[in-house]
């Protein structure tokens, strides 16, 4: 990493990603290797596999001028990410897995509509992450409901017709390492109490989204391996220690999770053979990124396409180097319209003067309630209105023109 950013903007729950130069060549950015040999088995049913028809060419676009073409994006919140009940820190104890699609709706968030999506791209956003959770629609064979998975597609062919750029991501599938195995076909954990089980599912479903999303998309849809990989209930789950051999462990578990991530993606061919794809960290962060304990991938398709996801939540100087795009950013209403204004035209003019893109949180929530409390006010699109909210003055479209 050769360039710094002086005193990096803050933001709350913010995701940063830099294009990583991931050479097969570069010891320096080999991922450590596996501690045992594990048996890439594809053992869910082919019978429904949803699988790509469709014919793309492939642009010639760098991974730079990709992330300066995405400018400010939209989150779509609380949908597809969204699971049927349980805690993830007791194997998803207490889940209801019978809701189905239904699943999209579980937070309250309205069924997402084409017109929804055209409502994004009018606005004047270009480009749309996508999380979405998987452990809801997995039978005992690691097969994904193929209901769930036309469903993302579905969302995800809209966003793409209406000329945006789509991240998609295995998003909430994180459980604990110690009920990883009582709770098979269900999740991963990045220890390695749980490690093979936690390729054998993350093996399974990143093979069933490649066969799901391949010749059909150019360069505009975009991979992310895993969100926030950690140690559910752990001390050290949201934050990194170089010296806790916990979050060590862990940390050469998500090496080896992103790598054979990467691998099945790859192994797929056809335009996912040189998709722009996004690896994290320990739980995303910054400090373990920065650590000699975190390797990025060895690359099939060479240098240059993949990225480093980062999630920073405090002011932090960051070294980094080529693009960067803040995945998840906004500022919590607090009935200071004003002050909001200000700090997205400051938050993205900087965003612009770096060439990054940011992509704005929106989980929906944005009034405040008779309580006074401010937390997790992250609502901009009123989706079923396919209006804004605040409008006088125009957050989105301040923070649209000082990005763009």
């Amino acid at each position: 990493m050769k360039n710094k950013a002086t005193k990096f903007f803050a933001l709350s729950t913010a995701l940063l990603l830099f294009t990583a130069c991931a050479n097969a060549s570069s010891a320096a950015n080999a991922a450590s290797p596996a501690s045992a040999p594990f048996a890439k088995e594809k053992l869910y049913s082919t019978t429904s596999l949803v699988v790509d028809t469709g014919s793309k060419d492939f642009g010639s676009s760098s991974a730079a001028q990709i992330v300066d073409a995405m400018k400010f994006g939209w989150n779509l919140g609380n949908t597809l990410d969204a699971f049927a009940g349980g805690d993830p820190a007791n194997g998803w104890a207490g889940r209801n897995t019978s809701l189905g699609n239904n699943t999209e709706t579980n937070w309250g968030m309205p069924k997402t509509t084409q017109a929804m999506i055209a409502g994004i791209k009018a606005k004047g956003f270009s480009a749309i992450r996508i999380p979405i959770s998987w452990h809801d629609h997995i039978d005992s064979k690691y097969t994904v409901s193929p209901s769930w998975m036309a469903r993302a597609k579905e969302i995800v062919d809209w966003a793409i017709a209406e000329g945006l750029y789509v991240i998609i991501n295995v998003h909430h599938d994180n459980i604990t390492p110690s009920t990883c195995a009582a709770n098979g076909h269900k999740g991963y954990s990045p220890a390695s109490s749980c490690l093979d089980e936690s390729k054998r599912y993350l093996y399974n479903v990143w093979s069933q989204i490649a066969a799901a999303f391949n010749n059909g998309y150019d360069e505009r849809l975009v991979f992310e391996t895993i969100n926030e990989p950690r140690l559910p209930g752990d001390k050290h789950e949201w934050n990194w220690e170089a010296s806790c051999s916990a979050c060590k462990d862990a940390a050469k578990c998500v090496n080896e999770l992103n790598q054979l991530c990467l691998e099945a993606i790859r192994e797929s061919g056809g335009n996912n053979a040189k998709r722009l794809v996004m690896v994290p960290a320990y739980v995303a962060s910054p400090g373990a990124a920065l650590a000699s304990a975190f390797k990025m991938p060895n690359d099939s398709a060479g240098s240059g396409r993949l990225a480093l996801s980062v999630h920073m939540y405090t002011p932090y100087s960051f070294a980094m180097q080529d693009p960067v795009v803040i995945g998840e950013m906004g500022a919590t209403n607090k009935n200071n319209n004003e002050q909001r204004k200000a700090w997205f035209e400051y938050y993205l003019g900087k965003v612009k003067g770096y060439k990054m893109a940011a992509f704005l949180w929106d989980n929906g929530n944005w009034k405040v309630p008779a309580s006074g409390s401010f937390n997790e006010l992250f609502g901009y699109y009123n989706r079923s209105a396919k209006d804004w909210y605040f409008k006088n003055p125009d957050l989105v479209e301040a923070a649209i023109a000082a990005r763009n």
